[in-house]
């Protein structure tokens, strides 16, 4: 997975020298399985763009973390401005509402990583959005979990299409 990917040349930068190593694998005969290649989202323009990302690559991870602090312009780790650092901005929550039905529309899959995917408070709203993962602390998991169950079956009554997965960082 690439992070930080912010326009379709980097990651066709990125293919190409895996492209390379596999070429240079079969070359030398060298037994593999070519994996998925994926790419975090975490810069607005990646988001922007995760349309045409999307047909480039075999799924989306959205880092939260720096999405939010990039989308707000707001130094997360910065106790002065604590008060605007808001992960819960419509500017951020549309975002993710756009790269998940990005992601979807060319037939990946998208996670959502960082602080924002063990939000309690945030769990209906990622899974209306069509989130195919959310990837949390260990810690995080048996109270989503609950939540995430809670959650699709009201989702259902809508949309029968929403599904959502929930599985721990390492």
């Amino acid at each position: 997975m690439g992070n930080y990917a912010a326009s379709l040349n980097e990651v066709e930068r990125a293919k190409a020298l895996c492209d390379e190593v596999e070429q240079e694998l079969k070359e030398q005969q060298v037994e593999y399985r070519r994996p998925k290649i994926g790419i975090m989202i975490e810069p607005p323009a990646a988001a922007i763009l995760s349309r045409d990302l999307a047909h480039h690559v075999d799924f989306f991870s959205v880092g939260t973390n720096d999405l939010t602090q990039y989308t707000t312009a707001c130094d997360r780790q910065n106790q002065n401005l604590g008060e605007f650092f808001d992960p819960h901005h419509e500017a951020v929550l549309e975002l993710l509402r756009q790269i998940a039905l990005n992601a979807h529309a060319a037939g990946i899959p998208v996670g959502i990583c960082g602080e924002l995917a063990a939000d309690p408070e945030l769990t209906d709203t990622f899974v209306a959005m069509g989130y195919d993962e959310l990837s949390v602390s260990p810690g995080a998991v048996l109270a989503l979990r609950e939540r995430i169950c809670l959650s699709e079956a009201e989702c259902q009554n809508d949309n029968p299409q929403v599904t959502a997965t929930l599985t721990a960082q390492h």
